[in-house]
């Protein structure tokens, strides 16, 4: 009998633990404290630069010396093919000033001329890959054209850290951009 009862009395707990007790709806929130609470900046706050970083140098100086992990300040147009940006991501190539793009030779007509379809044979060193990051060094998920408000054959003075593949390609982690006018 003494068994039964405390079989009974742990199936009782149990049921208990299990159900629980009290109200099932969730509580309402305290707007008051939500409201409140400070928003984090946007990420175009913390990555657009309102002045120009000193020491900017073109992209085909840069990727001549840049090191792995080095500080960078580079210079260049956003271009170099028919879509120079990744869609949904902050991620775009520029291209070296010195190259000239189709827009810059007087009659040329073309429909894209960040292409610099008339200077293919400069582009694989004249060209650097941007990859817009956060705080943290995570790579942005949003579209740069959007997130920046940019365009193509802007010219952009970029801060950031270099990074080179095995072949010399150079991509630029960058945590600030400003925009030429």
């Amino acid at each position: 009998m003494k068994s039964l009862m405390c079989q009974m009395t742990l199936l009782s707990v149990a049921i208990i633990l299990v159900t629980g007790c009290g109200n099932s709806t969730p509580a309402p929130e305290n707007k008051s404290t939500t409201e409140l609470a400070p928003s984090k900046p946007t990420a175009t706050t913390e990555i657009l630069l309102t002045s120009e970083p000193a020491g900017a140098e073109e992209v085909i100086k840069t990727r001549e010396s840049a090191q792995n992990d080095e500080e960078v300040v580079i210079v260049g147009r956003i271009g170099g093919s028919e879509d120079p940006w990744v869609d949904g991501r902050a991620v775009f190539s520029i291209v070296d000033n010195s190259l000239k793009a189709c827009s810059d030779i007087p009659g040329d007509g073309c429909e894209k001329p960040w292409d610099y379809c008339c200077e293919t044979g400069k582009l694989p060193t004249s060209m650097a890959l941007i990859k817009v990051v956060d705080e943290d060094g995570t790579l942005i998920k949003e579209d740069a054209r959007k997130l920046l408000n940019l365009k193509e054959l802007q010219t952009v003075v970029v801060k950031g850290k270099a990074k080179r593949d095995d072949t010399g390609n150079l991509t630029v982690f960058a945590n600030g951009i400003f925009i030429r006018k």
